[in-house]
């Protein structure tokens, strides 16, 4: 009895030693996760992983966000396979839907573990977060920090080869199923230097629905269509695999729908550079590299952007001095030559699959050398209002194809210029059919009125400036009398007449595939 006493003793004794280690571990665990800062959390975890590493069997195989300047598909895939997928030790998940979406994305959590099982071996993640120190000024400006994030793949060290062979290109292969199933298009924007922040793009621009000439609505389709079949073509020519395309015209006349509707038949991301964000060259090329393939790079409005005047023209003025590209100055900005090497240097082929659009209002103003095929493959002139855009737009907002107004409105089209968006704005007025068309009818009849009024006026103004010339002549020269100040100057009459551009839209091809 004595004997049985004192073993009972010892088993109740090393219960309650054990119940309360556990339970100190477990509120341990408790502070550590509720009250200490996530990188304060990472410290203290990183320490009990070492100390606990050499008695453990456990192998470990760490996944990070990014490989160098590129997002690392591993955990892009992980993160993917993860999403909804819980265990009993996972205390918190973030959850999450946007607009328009018909579920719900549920992802880890940063210090949270899941435990997946494949072909009976347990295999536990967990995704830590580390935040740096801030990089620069404009981080600190934007409140940003660069953020660290990674998986952490924890098995049983016998199972090595099956966790780095089947079960991760398991992973690879179900990701790579789902997002195909549920994939939105997303519009990233620039956060602090870094591509940080993205959204839905939900923008009903379609090819169907764009009021584009037919022929090269069908013209750019097919040139699109090439690209993503053209691999081989790309590898066997030893180019990257990427195009460009320049997208100019007047301001309303659809190049923003155009690009909205290039991502929507590609169903491509779509990456929007604003160059004025963008602090020097070697930051416009980290941001080159960190864009995913399969993407859509946009820069709107080059020309507003920086410096990208013809160096001819330039030429005599301040804008012809560009400043030094390895300049120590960080913030010197984006210059002409970083932005042609960005598009066409050795950076450029770090992606594949990638297209760059760029638009304009006055290509004229562009340089040469950023127009070459290369660097601007396919030219689009997206000109004023035609025949068959107005047609398009009718039947988008109206739902009608033929009526009786339609052709005065488009002979009144061709004597005056008028842009898809300012027709778009005139048959929105109305959600009667019969009053939108008047009206449109009624404004084109005063748009031509005052066209023929400022003709008028601009005649007999040329014809008063050149009597007013002669005059002007012979007053400064006598005025100058002295040969050392003695100038003739001579002005010219303005023309207010404005010889009409071409109403068709012109696509130049720079490039064929073979």
């Amino acid at each position: 009895m004595a004997v049985n006493y004192i073993a009972l003793s010892k088993a109740t004794s090393f219960l309650s030693t054990a119940g309360s280690l556990a339970a100190s571990v477990v509120l341990l665990r408790t502070v550590v996760n509720d009250f200490l800062p996530h990188e304060v959390q990472e410290f203290f975890y990183a320490g009990v992983r070492k100390l606990l590493g050499d008695f453990s069997s456990e192998f470990t195989v760490v996944v990070h966000e990014y490989d160098g300047f590129f997002v690392n598909e591993i955990y892009e895939a992980a993160r993917t396979y993860l999403a909804g997928r819980t265990s009993r030790s996972t205390r918190r998940v973030n959850a999450s839907k946007q607009q328009d979406e018909n579920y719900i994305l549920v992802t880890v959590e940063p210090g949270e573990e899941v435990v997946d099982v494949f072909e009976g071996v347990q295999f536990r993640w967990r995704l830590a977060l580390v935040v740096g120190r801030r990089q620069s000024s404009q981080d600190a400006e934007d409140g940003g920090q660069p953020e660290k994030r990674f998986f952490e793949l924890a098995f049983p060290r016998k199972n090595k080869d099956k966790a780095l062979g089947s079960y991760l290109s398991y992973i690879m292969a179900t990701s790579k199923a789902m997002r195909a199933g549920e994939k939105a298009i997303k519009l990233h924007m620039l956060r602090g230097g870094y591509w940080n922040s993205s959204v839905n793009l939900d923008h009903p621009a379609t090819f169907d629905t764009l009021a584009m000439d037919p022929e090269l609505k069908r013209t750019l389709m097919e040139d699109l269509t090439n690209f993503l079949n053209s691999k081989d073509y790309y590898r066997r020519t030893g180019k990257a695999w990427k195009r460009g395309y320049l997208l100019y015209g007047p301001p309303g006349t659809g190049k923003s729908s155009l690009v909205a509707a290039m991502a929507n038949f590609l169903r491509f991301d779509v990456y929007d550079l604003e160059l004025t964000e963008v602090h020097s060259n070697v930051g416009l090329r980290e941001l080159l590299v960190a864009t995913a393939k399969r993407s859509i790079l946009v820069i709107e409005d080059i020309d507003c952007s920086i410096d990208v005047c013809s160096r001819k023209r330039a030429v005599g003025s301040h804008k012809a001095e560009a400043p030094n590209d390895n300049a120590p100055n960080d913030d010197i900005g984006v210059t002409l030559s970083g932005l042609l090497n960005f598009m066409d240097g050795l950076w450029s082929s770090c992606g594949e699959e990638r297209i760059i659009v760029v638009t304009t209002n006055h290509k004229e103003r562009l340089d040469p050398a950023l127009l070459r095929p290369g660097r601007m493959d396919v030219h689009i002139h997206m000109s004023y209002c035609s025949a068959p855009a107005f047609r398009k737009l009718a039947s988008n907002y109206h739902g009608v194809d033929e009526h009786p107004l339609f052709e005065e409105i488009e002979g009144l089209m061709q004597e005056v210029e008028v842009t898809p968006a300012v027709v778009v704005g005139e048959l929105m007025k109305s959600v009667h059919r019969e009053i939108a068309l008047q009206g449109l009818l009624s404004f084109l009849h005063e748009k031509k009125k005052k066209k023929k009024a400022r003709a008028t006026e601009g005649v007999a103004e040329g014809e008063d400036a050149s009597a007013t010339c002669v005059q002007d002549r012979s007053e400064v020269v006598e005025i100058d009398e002295h040969p050392n100040t003695r100038s003739r100057k001579r002005r010219r009459p303005q023309k207010t007449m404005r010889s009409r551009g071409s109403v068709r839209q012109v696509m130049r091809r720079s490039g064929r595939f073979m």
